[in-house]
């Protein structure tokens, strides 16, 4: 029997077989004064409020923590439901839950909204305790690696010291990137997915078409927009410029091809004409109303700073000291990170003889190809953890012997 809402059984989606049900939105506030946050510019940010939601259990040696770490426009709220009603659940849904790839019955899992976010966490809307109002531009600058700090402070409260793995794609990837280069002792293992290790001229150049899009709105008054109108078609047609660097040429052509949207033939006009167009429309038009402008360019900018040779002779030398196993995907229509950027980062763990696993997925579905090829996914990373987290327990079996030896 198939329900209305089209289920194969009466339970809400929520109640459905894989499902995490309902989630509760966290938060955790750190950085106080006079122990402000420090960024990589050498700014001092606080307090700092970081969003998050955790599903499944830790174990009592609080060993099974997956942290998963969301790309641009992401957010916590990864898998589950936040409501009965609600229409849709978290954004990485089908790959977070009792047998899934991150299998909510062997791991927990955690998910924060980055800094310089619009989801919870502290970021250019937040109100500045200096002056009352929202910070705007006047919030700093922040980076990758200030995103990762924040997070060891959450892992640092909920009392995990060591996570068995950091996973993520598109800027998620760099985040796991730096996790495990920032704290080789705290990371297991490491899964960045359709990612680069520094941002290459293409992605910082569609970042900018972008930002000049939210520039050029009327309403974002140098961001000082809150109370007011809000650049939404700005932010808009940043968001298309997004979309059509996360599609393929095949994908495209799949979904869309040449069809007409809603005519019979052309208007000849400069309204909608095709269902591409429609769709770009669409996907722009419903972005303001879950994002902030601000942080559009807040967190591009980091995207574009994003580089683990920076400082560095060669990229091989970011990983010199990095102790994770690492699993490396990237898609073979992905223009945006190209599959050669994935195998910069494979080569540079292989100079430093590092353990690395890299697969090249078929796919035709571009960069989105991280969020839509699932099924393919699960059983090689769920093989994998399951792997790290035999390995895990033998480390620990080891250090503990070590430890009573001395002892006795």
């Amino acid at each position: 029997m198939i329900s209305p809402n089209g289920n194969k059984n009466n339970l809400p989606p929520y109640q459905q077989p894989g499902s995490v049900g309902l989630v509760q939105p966290q938060t955790f506030t750190f950085a106080h004064q006079p122990d402000e946050l420090v960024l990589e510019s050498g700014a001092r940010l606080g307090p700092v409020t970081l969003a998050y939601e955790t599903y499944g259990q830790l174990n009592a040696d609080r060993s099974n923590a997956v942290l998963i770490l969301h790309a641009l426009s992401g957010d916590a709220h990864v898998a589950g439901y936040h409501a009965p009603d609600d229409a849709k659940p978290g954004w990485w849904d089908e790959a977070v839950g009792p047998g899934k790839m991150f299998d909510t019955d062997r791991y927990c899992v955690i998910c924060s909204n980055v800094i310089g976010g619009c989801r919870g966490s502290t970021g250019p809307a937040s109100i500045d305790p200096a002056t009352g109002k929202p910070y705007g531009l006047r919030f700093p600058v922040i980076t990758i690696k200030d995103m990762v700090s924040a997070q060891r402070h959450l892992m640092d409260h909920l009392g995990i010291a060591r996570l068995l793995a950091v996973a993520g794609g598109s800027m998620g990837g760099m985040q796991a990137l730096q996790w495990a280069v920032d704290y080789p002792d705290r990371v297991a293992a490491c899964i960045p997915i359709a990612t680069c290790a520094r941002s290459s001229a293409q992605t910082i150049a569609l970042n900018e078409v972008g930002r000049q899009a939210i520039y050029a709105d009327p309403h974002w008054k140098r961001g000082d927009y809150y109370g007011g109108p809000t650049p939404d078609a700005g932010l808009a047609v940043a968001r298309m410029v997004g979309h059509i660097t996360y599609m393929s040429d095949d994908s495209m052509r799949e979904k869309f091809g040449r069809r007409l949207q809603s005519r019979e033939q052309r208007g000849y006009d400069f309204e909608t004409d095709f269902a591409v167009e429609s769709y770009l429309r669409y996907r722009g038009n419903q972005f303001p109303r879950r994002f902030d402008a601000n942080t559009y360019l807040y967190v591009t900018k980091a995207i574009d700073y994003f580089d683990l040779a920076e400082g560095r002779a060669a990229l091989a030398d970011a990983f010199a000291g990095v102790k994770a196993r690492f699993l490396v995907f990237s898609f073979t229509s992905d223009w945006l990170y190209p599959s050669y950027q994935a195998q910069e980062i494979v080569r540079a763990l292989l100079q430093k003889g590092v353990d690395v696993t890299y697969i090249d997925v078929e796919s035709s579905y571009g960069h989105d190809s991280f969020l839509v090829e699932v099924e393919l996914l699960t059983e090689i990373i769920g093989d994998f953890l399951a792997r790290v987290h035999r390995e895990e327990a033998r480390r620990r079996q080891r250090v503990e012997w070590s430890e009573r030896t001395v002892r006795e």
